[in-house]
């Protein structure tokens, strides 16, 4: 085993580890700061898959925003609202029976997919393989992404940023107590 793939297999663990523990932890504060890891490790391994312009928008758009608004929303609920939700929180429930079963469907799936899959054999990877089209670990995709935001996607790119900055509005507005409480 070469120091990449111990790289990857670190990276794999800390993130499936924070990710059940966001699953399964009953204190909301910690499953906020476990979720802020897990999206950091779901970033590094974009990196590995070389994939660098998604792991910095993972970044941003995860870590920086998101997260970000799920704090805000934690810290201006109400202690009775979080009081009640820590009541009702079990995970094991009748009612939640449905949704495990989803759950454990689509995980059987995902298995079945991950087994039956060839990648070697995929006709699609053969064809950019045979016509040189793949993307090496010096090659820089960031920039190119980087252009075309800038040039032939300039206009859906700042339509994007209006919708975000009326949401961020919004949220401001309902989040605001209203009568001086």
């Amino acid at each position: 085993m070469n120091l990449t793939t111990a790289l990857f297999y670190v990276m794999a663990l800390i993130t499936i580890g924070s990710g059940l523990y966001v699953a399964f932890s009953k204190s909301l504060v910690r499953s906020v700061f476990m979720f802020f890891i897990t999206l950091f490790g779901l970033a590094g391994l974009y990196v590995y898959a070389l994939a660098d312009f998604v792991a910095i928008t993972q970044i941003v758009i995860y870590v920086g925003g998101i997260l970000v608004l799920i704090l805000f929303a934690f810290m201006l609920s109400g202690r009775e609202t979080l009081d009640r939700l820590k009541q009702q929180a079990s995970f094991i429930n009748l009612k939640n029976w449905p949704s495990a079963l989803l759950a454990v469907l689509f995980f059987v799936v995902m298995l079945c997919v991950i087994v039956k899959a060839v990648p070697d054999k995929l006709e699609w990877l053969a064809n950019s393989s045979a016509n040189n089209n793949v993307i090496l670990p010096t090659d820089t995709t960031t920039g190119n992404i980087g252009i075309n935001l800038m040039t032939r996607y300039l206009l859906p790119f700042e339509a994007v940023s209006v919708l975000l900055m009326m949401v961020l509005a919004g949220a401001a507005h309902l989040s605001r107590k209203e009568g001086g409480e």
